[in-house]
């Protein structure tokens, strides 16, 4: 078993435990089976697993907030009577080498509105991506770096 699935049946175990399946409970029991595996992750065959973990929430919770806030600026420009979108394609150049966090990458900038993955590249050099708003490309493309890929980036190290 995968150190991911030991962590959910630790978060289930601690469910049954305290005898509550509320949101702030299975949190705590996730955070709690995340601090025993911190611990044990070395014994197990993955030191930094603890660590991941975090990245991997904190993704999480990044990728939310992206999704509301650009979910927000898309209604509001949708509902105005004048459109303010710039339409670009952007090329976005990558770090990532691995096709899991390409396939994350692309997946969480379509998954977020305003943006589109289009095509990544046949040598995995650049991500292409449609943006509603590219009035400046290079900004489209520091943010696709810095917000998403970096911590991506993180989470598969």
């Amino acid at each position: 078993m995968s150190l991911l699935g030991l962590h959910l049946v630790l978060t289930i175990l601690w469910a049954m435990a305290t005898g509550s399946l509320e949101l702030v409970n299975l949190f705590v029991g996730f955070v709690v089976g995340g601090g025993v595996l911190h611990f044990a992750g070395p014994a197990l065959g993955d030191p930094r697993y603890g660590i991941r973990a975090l990245r991997i929430v904190g993704l999480t919770l990044f990728f939310f907030r992206e999704l509301f806030v650009s979910s927000v600026r898309v209604a509001i420009d949708v509902l105005r009577p004048r459109l303010t979108m710039t339409p670009a394609l952007v090329a976005v150049p990558l770090d990532l080498t691995s096709d899991a966090a390409i396939t994350l990458l692309a997946n969480m900038v379509s998954l977020t509105p305003g943006t589109l993955s289009i095509d990544v590249a046949d040598d995995r050099s650049c991500l292409f991506v449609h943006a509603m708003y590219g009035e400046d490309p290079d900004a489209v493309r520091r943010s696709i770096k810095h917000d998403f890929e970096r911590r991506i980036q993180e989470v598969f190290r």
